[in-house]
């Protein structure tokens, strides 16, 4: 059985997973967004479904709709958002050598889930 989950910011669904690729749908829901947070072992490609994403990456904003992707490449600073009012809904394509959930660096959080980084 392919995983599911429910998170403070809406959900994700895996469609699809193989050696070195994860795919996931993902939905936002109005007003939420995901961790600000990093990946070691693997990049990401967001294609809009339904929505408007707000999508940052690297401290740069991208603004994409229906049918508009962005990638997010390996080890970048990323957080997607939905500052909309109605559901956004994206297809998620993770491709690298590890696609586990574990492999998040979460930089901020709306949700207490941060990494505390020792100095």
């Amino acid at each position: 059985m392919l995983e599911s989950e429910e998170r403070p910011w809406g959900s994700w669904h895996v469609i699809d997973v193989d050696r070195g690729y994860k795919v996931k749908r993902i939905h936002v829901t109005p007003g939420s967004r995901l961790s600000y947070q990093t990946h070691e072992h693997r990049s990401e490609h967001w294609v809009v479904i339904f929505g408007i994403a707000t999508a940052i990456i690297d401290g740069v904003t991208h603004i994409i709709g229906p049918g508009e992707s962005v990638d997010v490449p390996q080890g970048a600073a990323h957080r997607l958002c939905n500052e909309g009012t109605e559901e956004l809904v994206i297809v998620e394509v993770q491709r690298g050598a590890y696609t586990g959930e574990d492999d998040i660096c979460r930089l901020e959080d709306d949700f207490g889930r941060a990494e505390v980084k020792s100095p």
